[in-house]
C-alpha cells in the first residue's frame, strides 16, 4: 500500500472523525476506572498541513481549507465541537504555529493522548515502516503507549481482551485494499469474541451506498450488542465528488453518545458542506 494520510490531514472526513473520538473518549472518561485505547491505523500522530500540497511528484490541492479550516473560522462551535477545536489549536500552537491559518494537525493518536488520564493507556500499530518510525518518534517519551509494527487488524487477536476490561477499539483503514471491508467485518468478528463489552469505532467512506449498507449487513450477521452508525454527507448522490461523506460505526457506544454526537453531526453537516443534497444521519442498526 502507498497510502499517505499526510495529504489528506485535517480534511472533513478527519474533522468528523476526531470530534467524535473526542466524544468516545470523554464518554468512557465518565468512570475512574482506566482503559486501553487501540488505534489499528495510527499513522504518523502529527501532520504538517504544509505538505498536504505538495504530492509524491506533483502539486495537490490541500484538503485541509475544506475541513478544520472551515471551523477556524467559526465562533459559534457547539460544546463537543469546541473542545475538539482547542484540542487542534493547542496542538498547533505547540508545533511552534504562531499564524491565524492551521499549520499543524493531530491524528488520533496524538488526540487520545492529549485527553488521557494516568489511569488510561495507549496501544498504537502502524504497519507501514516509514509511518512506524515516525509514529514511534513522536511517542517515545509518552508513558504507558506501545507503538508495534504490525498489521492494525492482527491486534484485535493479540491485545484483546486487555487487563483493564475496559476499553476503545479506532478502526480507521485507508481502504486501498479490495477486501477492506471483509478484513474489518473479520476483525470485528475477533474482537467481539475475545472482548464482547469493548467500544468499536469504525470510520468508513461514503463512495457507493451499496457497499456500505453490504458491510451494515455483514455486520449485524455477527449479531454484534448495540450499535450505532454516525453519517455526514457534504455532497448528494448526484455530485461529482468521489467521496461523498463519511461515517462512524460504534459497537457499544458510551451512554448517551447518541444524544452528544446529534448536535455534533447536523452542525458540521451545514459548515462542512460542498454542494447541494448533503446532510447528516444517525441510525440505531441495533437498538440499546
Amino acid at each position: 500500500m502507498n497510502y499517505r494520510h499526510h495529504f489528506h490531514a485535517g480534511n472533513f472526513a478527519d474533522v468528523v472523525k476526531h470530534a467524535l473520538l473526542v466524544q468516545l473518549i470523554r464518554g468512557l472518561q465518565k468512570k475512574e476506572k482506566g482503559f486501553l485505547y487501540l488505534d489499528t491505523h495510527a499513522g504518523r500522530g502529527g501532520y504538517d498541513l504544509t505538505a498536504a500540497g505538495q504530492g509524491d511528484s506533483l502539486e495537490r490541492r490541500p484538503e485541509w481549507p475544506d475541513g478544520i479550516g472551515r471551523l477556524r473560522a467559526r465562533s459559534d462551535l457547539p460544546e463537543g465541537l469546541a473542545e475538539y477545536d482547542a484540542l487542534t489549536r493547542q496542538f498547533d500552537r505547540e508545533r511552534g504555529n504562531r499564524g491565524d491559518a492551521p499549520r499543524f494537525y493531530p491524528g488520533s493518536p496524538v488526540l487520545a493522548r492529549m485527553l488521557a488520564r494516568p489511569q488510561d493507556r495507549l496501544a498504537l500499530c502502524e504497519k507501514q515502516p516509514e509511518e512506524c518510525a515516525l509514529l514511534t518518534g513522536e511517542f517515545q517519551f509518552t508513558p504507558r503507549t506501545t507503538v508495534q509494527a504490525m498489521d492494525g487488524y492482527v491486534a484485535l487477536r493479540a491485545m484483546l481482551p486487555p487487563p483493564e476490561r475496559r476499553g476503545l477499539v479506532l478502526i480507521d483503514p485507508p481502504f486501498e485494499a479490495q477486501d477492506e471491508w471483509r478484513q474489518i467485518v473479520n476483525a470485528l468478528r475477533d474482537g467481539l469474541q475475545r472482548f464482547p463489552s469493548g467500544v468499536y469505532a469504525v470510520w468508513y467512506p461514503l463512495t457507493e451506498r451499496a457497499k456500505v449498507d453490504a458491510f451494515f449487513a455483514e455486520l449485524l450477521g455477527l449479531g454484534p450488542p448495540p450499535t450505532l452508525a454516525a453519517e455526514i454527507a457534504v455532497a448528494g448522490e448526484g455530485s461529482a465528488l468521489k467521496m461523498k461523506g463519511c461515517g462512524l460505526v460504534v459497537i457499544n457506544p458510551p451512554w448517551q453518545f447518541d444524544q452528544l454526537a446529534k448536535p455534533l453531526l447536523d452542525f458540521l453537516a451545514v459548515v462542512l458542506a460542498q454542494a447541494p443534497g448533503g446532510g447528516s444521519r444517525l441510525t440505531w442498526l441495533v437498538t440499546e
